[in-house]
């Protein structure tokens, strides 16, 4: 019958959706994926708004304060940046640079599916009420079994573990796609900026996400094997945690923004109705970038005690890091000023965007 037919249809659709290895769908997936988790963490916040909005508050109590803080940062850092970035970059960078599909199409989609279920199994945490809590930073001491008893802190770190797996794969697949499968005469001085980004991005994943991995084995093994990586008193060392969780956290940061500055220096020369001013120096700085964005993680650590000399060269690479920023930058302001941009609201967007990263 019709309905039948119809429903046989949705199911197909839907199966089609499900098994899929086209780099188009894969990349609306990931940003529908990225945007529900949006809709997911923003809910948090607004829990945590409501409990600070005054003192004294007992809307939630301690301990949910703190899953809910955890759970926040988690999913915007790890579930949400990432993946509305690794979809725009499926979605795009096969078409830019002239390829049918990723290299590995299938590896393609093991990676988004490994992102979906490690996102489902941080959250299924939720329902036996076992919420990591030790916020989205993990810091030690206070996530070692003495100070977090409970499953909280392990679902936190099996998680990440496998999300860590998922935008390693993911990565080496745009690194791969880029080298070999660029069309016949797609030379690498013609590729957009948001490819550039994308695969600087790519490479820094390659780079910073074992640190990630290993610091959350170890902190695992901490906690159910009875080791002692992290444990000062039995001859560990707990800001080996913060060493290696900032040697992925701050190279996650440039991570996330070269794209998104790629996607901003091909929107703008769309809208200015002109080529984008300094292509060439845009690109070295978006690779400059991911060079120096390993040489900061330690300006999150100066109240560490470490010694000065090693805090005077993290200080001078985190300055040293707004050159290749201010580079982009200009190059937009340049492209703009030159050109003859039409107002619609992506360049209304674009614009915003500038003035607000520069203030920032």
């Amino acid at each position: 019958t019709p309905v039948h037919g119809a429903r046989g249809t949705y199911l197909e659709v839907i199966h089609s959706w499900i098994v899929t290895v086209d780099h188009k769908k894969l990349g609306i997936m990931y940003i529908a994926y990225a945007l529900i988790f949006l809709l997911v963490a923003g809910s948090e916040a607004m829990l945590i708004r409501i409990q600070l909005i005054k003192p004294h508050n007992d809307f939630l109590s301690p301990f949910t304060f703190n899953r809910m803080f955890t759970m926040h940062g988690t999913t915007m850092v790890f579930l949400v940046g990432m993946p509305i970035l690794f979809g725009f970059g499926n979605y795009l960078v096969p078409l830019m640079i002239g390829a049918r599909d990723m290299a590995f199409p299938r590896v393609n989609a093991l990676s988004y599916w490994t992102f979906v279920m490690s996102g489902i199994f941080i959250y299924s945490s939720l329902l036996i009420g076992q919420a990591p809590d030790g916020g989205w930073f993990a810091y030690v001491p206070m996530t070692e079994l003495a100070f977090s008893p409970g499953l909280n802190m392990d679902f936190y770190a099996l998680g990440v573990v496998f999300l860590a797996i998922s935008t390693t794969i993911g990565a080496i697949n745009f690194v791969v796609t880029f080298f070999k499968l660029r069309a016949l005469g797609m030379s690498v001085n013609r590729v957009p900026i948001i490819v550039w980004g994308t695969l600087s991005a790519s490479v820094m994943i390659v780079f910073a996400a074992p640190a990630l991995t290993a610091s959350c084995i170890l902190l695992f093994f901490d906690r159910r094997f009875g080791m002692h990586f992290f444990d000062a008193a039995n001859g560990g060392q707990s800001l080996l945690w913060q060493h290696l969780f900032w040697m992925f956290g701050h190279p996650w940061v440039y991570i996330v923004v070269l794209p998104a500055i790629g996607l901003a220096s091909d929107m703008i020369p769309t809208f200015a109705r002109r080529p984008l001013a300094g292509y060439t120096f845009v690109a070295l700085s978006t690779v400059t970038t991911a060079i120096l964005g390993f040489g900061v993680w330690v300006h999150h650590m100066f109240a560490t005690g470490l010694p000065q000399l090693a805090m005077t060269f993290f200080s001078a690479a985190s300055m040293m890091i707004t050159i290749p920023s201010g580079v982009s930058i200009f190059a937009w302001i340049a492209t703009l000023w030159y050109g003859r941009p039409v107002l619609k609201t992506p360049l209304l967007f674009i614009v915003g965007f500038i003035l607000f990263f520069v203030a920032g």
